[in-house]
């Protein structure tokens, strides 16, 4: 019998779309349910009660949250492609870290530099982009993070690259001039289908992101 997958998700969310890499990666088919965060649906409570937000694999039936542990778990049950995690415990341990940096860093300082203005953003900015140099020097001169293949610490990092137009707009800074290295990576990876085909525009991410702008001003 088939295993039953179902994602419970949001397309303009960068933990999300790091799920949606690593199913393409391992080429598992799923049900996508698109999630309004505004309205949660009764299936994502329940199958999330903890912190009630997606993204949300569920398993023939059993719930399994937060993005980057998700994507661990596609990695050891769909173990016939592949591997996502390298086979070094401490090469592991750094991909581990490097992705618990960047969901600490990079969407709070973002949020920080949105919607302030004077010192305060300027502020946001420099810090934006020093976290992106020292995901830069993380990456050194490899190929992908995790050397030759593409792995665990790409698939959690390449879905930033998609809101780096927003960054960059309301930053007014330029990640090529900012982050050679690292806009190299970015286009390796888009060459994978897996990335290419789940990512969405920069533009749309940028659209999405100015609605919200207007919501929060006017309420």
């Amino acid at each position: 019998m088939a295993d039953e997958v179902v994602l419970l998700d949001t397309w303009v969310s960068m933990f999300g779309m790091r799920v949606r890499v690593a199913l393409a990666e391992k080429g598992v088919n799923y049900d996508y349910k698109e999630q309004d965060l505004k309205n949660k649906s009764p299936l994502l409570l329940e199958m999330n009660p903890i912190h009630k937000k997606i993204p949300v694999l569920i398993y023939n039936g059993r719930p399994i949250c937060e993005s980057s542990n998700i994507v661990q778990f596609i990695d050891e049950v769909w173990n016939d492609q592949s591997p996502f995690m390298p086979s070094d415990p401490y090469d592991r341990a750094q991909a581990r870290f490097w992705v618990d940096f960047s969901d600490k860093k990079i969407y709070e300082t973002w949020k920080k530099m949105w919607l302030s203005e004077g010192e305060e953003h300027e502020a946001g900015k420099k810090e934006l982009i020093s976290i992106f140099k020292q995901l830069e020097d993380a990456l050194g001169d490899k190929i992908f993070y995790g050397g030759d293949s593409f792995g665990f610490l790409d698939i959690g990092l390449i879905p930033f690259s998609c809101w780096f137009y927003t960054f960059e707009t309301y930053g007014n800074f330029k990640m090529e001039a900012e982050c050679p290295k690292l806009m190299a990576w970015v286009k390796r990876c888009f060459q994978r289908k897996a990335v290419s085909n789940t990512l969405p525009d920069d533009k749309k991410v940028y659209d999405f992101v100015l609605a919200m702008e207007k919501i929060l001003k006017n309420k």
